[in-house]
C-alpha cells in the first residue's frame, strides 16, 4: 500500500472521528432527509443536496414535507447549523463522503430509469475529490454500482480502491413505523474493494447500531431486491387466494389469523387493493430484467407481479358486481374512497394502487370523493393528475354516498361512525367485521 494511500485512508477516518468534514446527502425525500437529520442530530455536517428548490426552501424555513418527520427535527439541526438545505451540488467539493439517495423508477416498458442516478453523478463528478466516499442507497439491479457508477467515477481520472472509494448500502426506510428508525434498522453494506466496504462501515457506524457487511456491491444490491421480492411474492399469493376465498364464500382474514396462531413455519401476510410506494411495486421487476442478460426468465417473480397488479381490477369489478345487485349501475353512483397512501398512517401516494382505481372509477362515470387525514388534496403524480374532492366524514354525508371503498385503512378513521352510517362498505384492508352492507374485494 503507498503513502500516498494510506493517507488518504487515514485522513477520512480522522475527518469522520473528529467529525470535521461534511457529508452530502443528495436526494431529501423518505430515504436521504431522516439519513441527513440522522447524521447531523449525531453532530456531523451535513450538506442536504435535492433539485427540488421548494424542498430547500421548506427545510430553510424549518419546516417538514414529510408528516412523519417533525418541524422540530428539522429546526434543531437547522439552529445548530449542523444541516444545509441547498441545490448546489458544488458544496459537495469538500465533504469526505456523499451519499446518493435519488429514485430508481421503472420506465413504461418495466425497464430500469437510471436517469436520476446518472444525471446526479454528471453533476457531482466535477467536484470529486481524492480521499472521498460515494455511497448509492438507491435500490436498483445487481451490478449497477460496479457496472454504471464505477466507470463514471473513473472516466474522472480516479482509481476506485485506492484514491476514491465506492460502497451500496441499501436504504430500508420504513415511514411512518415507530418500531425502527434510521438510526436503529441493521444496515447492509458492499464494497467495490475489501477497504471500500471497510470506510463505509467506518461512515454509517457513526449512526447505524448494528452493520452488515457483504462481500460485494452485488451481493448488497441482491439483498435488498431479495427483501422486497420476498415480500411482492407472497402478498401476490395472499391475493390470489383472496379472489379464491371470495369465491369460495370465505373470509381469508380469518384464515390468515388462524393460520398465525402456529408459532412457527408461518409468517402472516395480508391481501389488500395492490401494491404501492416505492419498493415493493417497483424493485422485484429489476430482477427480472437483469435475469434475461443471463437467459433466463424468473417466473415466479412475474407471476405475483401480475397478481398484484391485476388487483385494482378485481375490487372494481365487485364495485360493479355489488352496485349490481343494488340495481345501480358504477356510473353516476357516488363512491367515497377513504385513504390515499399506500399502507396506512402515513401521508406517501407513490405507486398507491387508491389511484389507479379512482381513475377506473372516474373513467366509468362514477361520482367520486375521498377523505385522506394524511392528504387534504390530491397532488399531481408521475401517472395521474386527479381532480377530485376531499371531504369531511360526517354521518349525513356518508348516507348520501353509494358506495363507500376503503382502500387504506388508517388509524385515524372514524370506524364505527362509518359502519353505522353508510349505506354499503367495500372492505380492501380486511379493518370491518363482515355484515349484511360489509363485503371484502
Amino acid at each position: 500500500m503507498t503513502s500516498d494511500k494510506i493517507e488518504l485512508i487515514n485522513n477520512f477516518k480522522l475527518n469522520l472521528s473528529k467529525k470535521e468534514k461534511s457529508i452530502a446527502i443528495v436526494g431529501l425525500g423518505y430515504v436521504g432527509l431522516p439519513l441527513a437529520l440522522t447524521f447531523a442530530e449525531k453532530n456531523f455536517s451535513v450538506i442536504g443536496i435535492d433539485i427540488d428548490q421548494q424542498k430547500v426552501t421548506k427545510l430553510k424555513n424549518k419546516k417538514t414535507y414529510l408528516r412523519h418527520i417533525n418541524n422540530s427535527r428539522i429546526s434543531e439541526v437547522i439552529e445548530n447549523k449542523k444541516f444545509l438545505p441547498t441545490s448546489d451540488f458544488s458544496k459537495a467539493e469538500k465533504c469526505i463522503a456523499i451519499i446518493l439517495c435519488v429514485p430508481t423508477p421503472l420506465n413504461k416498458n418495466r425497464e430500469p430509469d437510471l436517469q436520476y442516478i446518472t444525471t446526479t453523478l454528471n453533476s457531482l463528478k466535477g467536484y470529486f475529490r481524492k480521499g472521498q466516499l460515494l455511497s448509492l442507497e438507491s435500490t436498483t439491479y445487481p451490478g449497477t454500482t460496479e457496472e454504471v457508477l464505477k466507470p463514471l467515477i473513473e472516466s474522472s481520472g480516479f482509481e476506485i480502491g485506492n484514491n476514491f472509494f465506492l460502497v451500496y448500502s441499501p436504504e430500508r426506510e420504513d415511514p411512518g413505523n415507530k418500531d425502527y428508525s434510521t438510526r436503529s434498522i441493521p444496515k447492509i453494506i458492499g464494497g467495490i474493494t475489501p477497504l471500500c466496504r471497510e470506510l463505509g462501515v467506518e461512515l454509517y457506524s457513526k449512526i447505524i447500531e448494528k452493520l452488515v457487511p457483504v462481500s460485494s456491491t452485488r451481493a448488497a444490491e441482491m439483498t435488498k431486491l431479495l427483501e422486497n421480492i420476498h415480500r411482492a411474492v407472497n402478498i401476490g399469493l395472499m391475493n390470489e387466494l383472496k379472489i379464491l376465498s371470495d369465491k369460495m364464500n370465505i373470509d381469508l382474514y380469518e384464515i390468515i389469523d388462524a393460520a398465525a396462531t402456529k408459532p412457527f413455519g408461518f409468517t402472516p401476510y395480508y391481501p389488500g387493493p395492490g401494491l404501492g410506494g416505492h419498493c415493493i411495486p417497483i424493485d422485484p421487476f429489476y430482477l427480472t430484467w437483469k435475469a434475461r442478460e443471463y437467459g433466463m426468465n424468473t417466473k415466479f417473480i412475474e407471476l405475483a407481479g401480475e397478481i398484484n397488479a391485476s388487483m385494482p381490477q378485481y375490487v372494481i369489478e365487485k364495485i360493479f358486481n355489488l352496485l349490481n345487485d343494488r340495481n345501480k349501475s358504477i356510473k353516476n353512483s357516488k363512491v367515497l374512497i377513504l385513504g390515499l397512501s399506500y399502507k396506512k398512517n402515513i401521508d406517501d401516494i407513490r405507486e398507491s394502487p387508491s389511484l389507479d382505481i379512482i381513475y377506473e372509477l372516474l373513467k366509468r362515470g362514477a361520482m367520486v370523493k375521498y377523505n385522506d387525514p394524511y392528504i387534504p388534496k390530491l397532488p399531481k403524480v408521475r401517472k395521474y393528475n386527479l381532480e377530485i374532492e376531499h371531504c369531511k366524514i360526517t354521518p349525513d354525508l356518508l348516507k348520501t354516498f353509494d358506495c363507500v371503498l376503503l382502500l387504506t385503512d388508517h388509524d385515524d378513521f372514524p370506524y364505527e361512525l362509518i359502519q353505522k352510517n353508510s349505506n354499503l362498505i367495500i372492505d380492501t384492508r380486511g379493518r370491518f367485521t363482515l355484515s349484511e352492507n360489509i363485503f371484502r374485494a
